[in-house]
């Protein structure tokens, strides 16, 4: 389902191609929602089976630009507003460091180190992206800076929490 929306609301920013599409995915929304580009012609294909976007023009080698109907535009903002339809939260993360009692302590430990430097790889990672876009005005970018901020955030605190545990997991060990 997600991915349905998450193409709808590039639509909804401007008309593009399936290539234009998974261009500007890779860039922004790849970061929330990562698709292949078998995934993401395959969602173009049933949102315009169902109406909620038409091809706006044919271009050369059969290249169609894709845009948002106005039943799209109802259906993205249905989702947008309604977040009590979004499944339960699941982390496999924390439900492995739930049942780490399973592992060897240097397994455990080793498992808690990899997070951390997973999270501090993507908070690199964020912070060059951050960094190489223009942000100007406009509510596209402005929501799109806001999920990226949030990314920062939750993989900063993440990062610390890591490091906590291993602290922690040392101390037990002696």
């Amino acid at each position: 389902m997600s991915l349905r929306i998450a193409a709808l609301g590039l639509l909804a920013q401007e008309p593009g191609s399936g290539y234009d599409l998974l261009r500007h995915f890779e860039k922004s929304m790849a970061n929330v929602w990562p698709a292949t580009q078998s995934q993401l012609y395959g969602e173009l294909n049933k949102l315009a089976d169902a109406g909620l976007i038409e091809v706006s023009d044919m271009g050369p080698r059969g290249r169609k630009e894709y845009r948002i109907t106005e039943a799209g535009r109802a259906e993205l903002r249905r989702w947008v507003t309604s977040p009590q339809d979004d499944p339960p939260f699941r982390s496999p993360e924390l439900l492995r460091v739930f049942l780490l009692d399973a592992a060897l302590p240097e397994q455990a430990r080793d498992l808690v180190v990899a997070m951390e430097e997973q999270a501090d790889a993507e908070v690199k990672r964020l912070e060059e992206l951050r960094d190489s876009i223009d942000w100007a005005d406009g509510d596209a970018l402005f929501y799109g800076r806001a999920a990226l901020e949030y990314g920062l955030r939750m993989n900063s605190m993440a990062a610390d929490w890591a490091k906590w545990l291993v602290n922690a997991i040392d101390k037990r060990e002696r």
